[in-house]
Order: structure tokens, then sequence, then C-alpha cells
């Protein structure tokens, strides 16, 4: 005689018993178990290639991106709060020449590089500079866009050229090129302190309420919100170097690479990105 009971089947199978049974019991009850088990995991094999949901280079039909989504005109989120910009358009032009599906996901962008090993996001899109560090840890499709990273400061606080840095406060947004870039440059050290921030939006509003002296930031942002706001803020005359955007990809992932470069290619040729670039800049300057 035996008793026993079965508890629990979640997204694999778990079984806990608790039996006495003599062997004969014990082997009959082993093999109904194995078969169980190869069962489940038969429908499990089915239902993945029926229903996967990230392209991952794997073949399934969805590519999540990774962005920043308060990091205009590449992307952010507008009045009604859709994520909108140039490097939407971009991917969702290019998702459409691969045949998949796009889905856009903000992330903590200081995170980015860790979002995307493991596997939270496909791709990391917007306005991602190509770093020394960041080159070690993922691969990258050709750049598309130049950079600089350009310092902006509140009209009127007597701030006119990149020495003048020396004893202030800045800011910075916290994981971003603009962080390498100016600890490489001879004013980093002369600064007084400097302040990251999550987003450089915050940093802005800082500047703007006079928290702080200057933001270095993305020449394409930087200038997008000063337009914006142009009795607000100046752009110094001096920049602290020169950048190219390009996509990341998890390192090794050279199948999802190959696509996505191969429709990158297809509609620069078509004349599909110029056309988004004139959209959101009023001018082709992408690279060709």
């Amino acid at each position: 005689m035996y008793s026993g009971c079965i508890l629990c089947v979640n997204t694999q199978l778990r079984v806990v018993i608790f039996m006495t049974m003599g062997d004969m019991y014990m082997k009959k009850f082993l093999a109904v178990i194995l078969v169980l088990a190869m069962s489940v995991a038969l429908f499990a094999g089915c239902a993945n290639k029926d229903g996967g949901s990230s392209a991952g280079g794997s073949g399934k039909d969805k590519i999540v991106v990774g962005l920043d989504d308060s990091f205009p005109p590449m992307g952010f989120r507008d009045e009604k709060g859709e994520i909108v910009g140039f490097d939407i358009d971009v991917a969702k032009a290019a998702a459409e020449k691969m045949g998949v599906e796009i889905e856009f996901q903000p992330i903590d962008w200081n995170s980015n590089v860790l979002e995307l090993n493991n596997g939270t996001v496909d791709l990391l899109w917007n306005g991602l500079t190509i770093t020394e560090k960041r080159q070690k840890e993922i691969d990258f499709t050709k750049p598309y866009l130049k950079n600089h990273q350009i310092i902006i400061v509140k009209a009127g606080n007597g701030i006119e050229k990149k020495s003048d840095l020396e004893g202030k406060v800045v800011g910075i947004q916290k994981g971003s090129s603009a962080v390498s870039a100016l600890e490489k440059d001879e004013i980093h050290d002369k600064i007084k302190t400097l302040t990251e921030f999550k987003e450089n939006v915050s940093a802005l509003n800082d500047l703007k309420t006079g928290r702080l002296d200057a933001v270095v930031v993305d020449e394409v942002v930087g200038k997008y919100y000063v337009a914006k706001d142009a009795e607000s803020f100046k752009i110094l005359d001096e920049t602290l170097a020169e950048e190219e955007y390009r996509i990341g990809v998890k390192k090794g992932n050279t199948e999802l690479l190959n696509k996505l470069q191969a429709a990158l290619d297809e509609i620069y040729k078509d004349g599909t990105v110029s056309k988004i670039s004139e959209k959101w800049f009023g001018d082709d300057i992408v690279m060709k």
C-alpha cells in the first residue's frame, strides 16, 4: 500500500511526492513521470515556436528597443505621451523592411548595457555614442549621425568660454557619453562640482533656475532645447568631443546585427532616412 499527493504545476513541472512503496511501484511511477515531463517539454517547445516575443537574433517576430524617452529629437514623449523622434521613425522603417514587429521600452540609460546583456531589450537605439568601454561590451551598426558634446549656459551668467567653467557647478546626464567626454578634457579637474542627473531635462531645468552654471549635453538634444527657449540658454562655441551615433546590439548577436544593417542599408539607399532627417532636423544630416 502507498499514499501520495501531487502539488503545483507552474511553468515547470514541479512534483512533490510523499509516499512509501515497493520497488515495483516506484519504477512504474517514475516511468509515468518521465512520460509526463517529455509531454510538457514538447508542448512548451511548440508554444515558443508559435509565439516568440523578442527577436534577439533568433528569427522571432518582435524586436524590443531600449531607449531614454526624454532624449529629443532622437526619442522622447510628445504631448500625448507617445514615444516619437528621429530614431523612432528610422527604427520603424527598418523593422518594416525586416518584417518584424517593434516595441519601444524606456530604460534607465545609466544601465543601458546591462539591460541589453540581460536580454531585457534587443537593441539600444537612442543617440547611442560609441565609446571605448561600450565597444568592449556590445556590438554596433555602422554610424549614422555625427554629434558633439556641447556646453550650454544660462543666458547672461557671464560664462563665455570653456575655461570659464573653472570653479563652477556643471550638470550632466549619468551614464551618458558626455561624462567620458568631460573626463578627458582638461577643464574636468577645474570644475567645482559635477552633478549627475538621470536625464537631461532635469539638468536643463536646474540650469534655468540657477542651481547649475552649465550643462554638458549631446549637440542634437541641446540645440533642440535651446531652440525652444533661446532667451534662457546660450551654447558656447567650444565643444568637448566629436562623436558618432550607432545602434547597439548584444555582443556576438551577429544574426540580428546583420539583418538590421541590411535593412538600414536599404532605407538609406531608397531615401527614407533622408526624408526622416528633414522632418526632424530640417535638413539631411545623416552620414552616408
